[in-house]
Order: C-alpha cells, then sequence, then structure tokens
C-alpha cells in the first residue's frame, strides 16, 4: 500500500485464514446486534401493518424523521470506535475514556438541540407536500419517540466503545434484549392487550421509548462493572477540551456522510408519498428488508474499522491491507446471498408485513416484490461503500469520504430519482434505480480512496 508508515513496525503477518477467524469472531456479534436492531423496526413494521397499514405509512414518515436525527448525531459516537481502537492498539487507557466520555457529552447537547424539530414534526412533513392525515400520524408518534433521542445516541456511543474493546457479545445480547422489550410493549399497547389501553402509533412509540432507556441503562452498567480499568463514568462532569475536539473533528463529517445517505432514501419516502399511500406503504416495507440485508455489511464495516484501526496503532500496514482484503471478501459473499434472497422470494418477504385478511394485501406485496427486485441491483454498491467507509474511518479519513457522499447521493443519486420516478414515469420503481445509481458512485469512488491513499501516522489530525 502507498505511503507505508515509518517507524518500528510490528506486523503480525497472520494469513488469510487467521485474518478471516478474527473478523469473524468480531464482526458476527456485531451483525448480529444490528441484525437485532433492525428487528426492533421490524417489529414495528410488522405490527403496525397488521394493525393498520394507512398508520403504518405515518410511522414510516414518522420513523423516517426521527432516523434522519439519529443519524446525524450519531457521528460523534461512531468517532468512538476508530479513536479507542487505536488508543488500545498504543495500549493508551487514558485516551480511550476521554474520548468516549466527550463523546456522550456531544450527544447530550446535539439532543438538547434538536429535540424541538422532532417535537414540531407535523407542521415540518406537511410542508414537505405529505397528506395532513399522515404527517397528524407521524407528529403523534414522534411527541413520544423524540425523548428517545439522547438514550438511543447513548446506547450508540457505548455499543461503539465496547466494540472498540472487542467486547461485541455484549452488545449483541443487549440488543436482543432490546427486541424482546419492543415486542412484549408493541403487543400490549399497540393493540390493548393484556388489559392495557389500546394506543395504535404511540403505543409503538412508548415501547421504543422504553426500549432506549432501558439499553443504556444495562450498557453502562456493564461498562462500570466489567471495565473498571476504564473509569468512564468517574468525574465525568469535568470537561475535556482536547478530546471533545478530537471527536468533534472526526465525528461530524461522519455524520453528515451517512446523513448524506439516510437523506437520500428519506428523500425516495417523501417522493413515495407523492404516488400515493399504498406504494409509501410498500416502499417503507421493501426499505426495511433491504435495511435487514445491509446491516450484515454495516457489522462487517465496523469490524473493519476496529481491525483497521488497531493496526494502525500499532503500526502494522501489512495486517491492515490483508484484514481489509478479507473483509471486503467476506462482505461479497453476503451480497451473492442477499441477491438470491431478493430475487426468489420477494412475495414472501413482502407478505410477513401485512395481514392475510387485509383488502390490499395482493396489491402491496405485487408493488413491493417490484422494489426488491429494484434492491437486489444495488447490493453490491450498496455494501461496496459502507465497507469503504468503514475502513477509511480506521485510518481517520473522514472529509472527503463525505464530499463523495454529497456528490454521490445529491448531484446524481435525487435527480435521477425523481427523473426516472416522475419525468420519465417509471414511478416506485424509477426511484428506487435513481437510488442504484447514487450507491454505485459512492461504492466506486470511496473504494478507490481507500486502496490509493497514502496511510497517516499515528496522533495525526483526521483527514
Amino acid at each position: 500500500m502507498p505511503g507505508a508508515l515509518t517507524g518500528p513496525v510490528m506486523s503480525t503477518h497472520q494469513t488469510y485464514g487467521q485474518h478471516a477467524r478474527a473478523v469473524l469472531t468480531l464482526g458476527l456479534p456485531l451483525v448480529g446486534s444490528h441484525l437485532a436492531q433492525v428487528g426492533i423496526n421490524l417489529t414495528d413494521a410488522v405490527m403496525l401493518g397488521w394493525y393498520d397499514l394507512r398508520i403504518l405509512a405515518g410511522q414510516v414518515l414518522g420513523g423516517m424523521l426521527f432516523f434522519i436525527t439519529f443519524i446525524a448525531g450519531s457521528g460523534f459516537a461512531w468517532a468512538v470506535t476508530p479513536l479507542v481502537a487505536e488508543a488500545e492498539g498504543r495500549g493508551d487507557t487514558t485516551q480511550a475514556r476521554r474520548v468516549t466520555r466527550m463523546s456522550l457529552w456531544l450527544v447530550a447537547l446535539y439532543s438538547v438541540a434538536m429535540l424541538p424539530v422532532l417535537l414540531l414534526a407535523e407542521p415540518i412533513l406537511i410542508l414537505l407536500g405529505q397528506e395532513p392525515d399522515l404527517a397528524a400520524t407521524a407528529g403523534d408518534y414522534l411527541s413520544v419517540t423524540g425523548w428517545a433521542l439522547f438514550p438511543a445516541l447513548a446506547v450508540m456511543v457505548l455499543k461503539s466503545h465496547l466494540s472498540a474493546l472487542e467486547r461485541t457479545q455484549i452488545v449483541l445480547w443487549v440488543t436482543l434484549a432490546a427486541v424482546g422489550v419492543n415486542a412484549l410493549g408493541n403487543y400490549a399497547l399497540i393493540f390493548g392487550n393484556w388489559g392495557m389501553p389500546e394506543l395504535g402509533v404511540r403505543g409503538a412509540a412508548i415501547a421504543s421509548v422504553a426500549v432506549h432507556v432501558v439499553s443504556a441503562g444495562l450498557l453502562a452498567l456493564y461498562v462500570t462493572r466489567a471495565t473498571p480499568e476504564h473509569q468512564l463514568f468517574r468525574r465525568f462532569w469535568r470537561p475535556d477540551g482536547e478530546a471533545f475536539r478530537t471527536v468533534f473533528r472526526l465525528g461530524w463529517p461522519i455524520g453528515l456522510t451517512t446523513l448524506a445517505e439516510v437523506g437520500l432514501f428519506a428523500c425516495s419516502s417523501l417522493m413515495m408519498g407523492w404516488i400515493g399511500p399504498m406504494e409509501l406503504a410498500a416502499h417503507g416495507i421493501a426499505l426495511q428488508i433491504a435495511s435487514a440485508a445491509f446491516v450484515v455489511h454495516v457489522g462487517l464495516s465496523n469490524t473493519a474499522t476496529i481491525r483497521v484501526g488497531r493496526a494502525l496503532g500499532r503500526q502494522d500496514p501489512f495486517g491492515l491491507r490483508r484484514g481489509a482484503e478479507v473483509a471486503l471478501a467476506i462482505s461479497a459473499l453476503a451480497v451473492l446471498l442477499t441477491v438470491v434472497l431478493f430475487l426468489a422470494l420477494p412475495g414472501q418477504l413482502i407478505g410477513l408485513f401485512v395481514s392475510p385478511d387485509d383488502p390490499v394485501r395482493d396489491q402491496v406485496i405485487a408493488i413491493g416484490a417490484r422494489f426488491l427486485a429494484a434492491a437486489a441491483l444495488f447490493q453490491l454498491a450498496d455494501a461496496a461503500q459502507v465497507m469503504a467507509l468503514g475502513l477509511l474511518r480506521g485510518i481517520r479519513d473522514t472529509r472527503v469520504p463525505m464530499l463523495y457522499a454529497g456528490i454521490s447521493y445529491w448531484v446524481l443519486g435525487a435527480p435521477c430519482s425523481y427523473l426516472l420516478g416522475f419525468t420519465f414515469g417509471m414511478g416506485g420503481v424509477g426511484i428506487w434505480l435513481g437510488l442504484a445509481l447514487g450507491l454505485g458512485m459512492a461504492g466506486a469512488m470511496m473504494m478507490a480512496r481507500f486502496w490509493t491513499r497514502p496511510l497517516p501516522l499515528p496522533g495525526a489530525a483526521p483527514a
């Protein structure tokens, strides 16, 4: 790789097989935790879809706005992973503690600033051209879920910290517990079971808040007891300007990069809402399924960030390159399996989200199956861009990828979705094909960036 590190090199010279075992040992619990997180969203979608498809369409809009807000702040949480991984690679426990604390400070400040946006969601969505009843449902959902923003972001910070310490099993188990809490809460509060009031979309929102609060509490308890050497919450109130600036510099480009991609999908949901509620509901279902496949690569991308960060901390460019190659190969295998599934069983997958007695079931399945076929086209591109981002974050390169994301998603992707969907009359399928074009460009540009740029020296400022 160009730009080899200077100074003492401590390469372990692991074989490809050893790297693969290391990636899978670290990565499978992360993949499982991300799938479990998607399981929370899937539970909401399935139960609300069985409750009322129009309520589901409104929740899709509300969930989209919450997710956008959440993702924009998550950059400060994701910055913890490469910073802690590199610090641990150097044996610097103090720096690992400092950056994690200041990440929690940053997400707290961000949550306070963004809460009014979530509480005023209904008029915002009406201004964006959504039907008033759908906007009202979304606003009702966010009036409760908005209060979950800080605990949700705190969960992300603690998960990133523990993942960088290679303690991924606890991340998996806490997320699985959250799925159970959410399912039970939804069953009781959406439908009014077990003597509870029937609250519909507000019931789903209350369950979501409970999930995030419980998850944050469990992870904080584990960090305190299982990693006492980090003393994460000791003198938590004391500011640390240097660590605060380090996390901020690395984190804001990560947040904006992810926001650019999530914003593209949110824009596709808005466009789908212009077509009609049935298309929007089918779109929401197809996105849930595609997201379940995507987070496999997110877990592998997180693993790549950790492996690369640790290799950088111990100045091991050979191990860094070989580990990257192995992570990409495993991601490519997952892409192949996903494409086969989307093309072979689209009707069965969509049908899981719609009640057998719903009069529009067949129409929603037919529309959603077409969207899944389009999603199969961009699986490789989507995997490539998120894996490249993970590798680049491991070497603390976040600003140039942010520019690539803006160009790919908003100069190419969003305009093509509109042109194909409306100008050329392709409807919802055209919108999904526009997504594929934007993701394809991002994947190509970011992969080229990782494999051609010089490696930074440990302790250098982020790119």
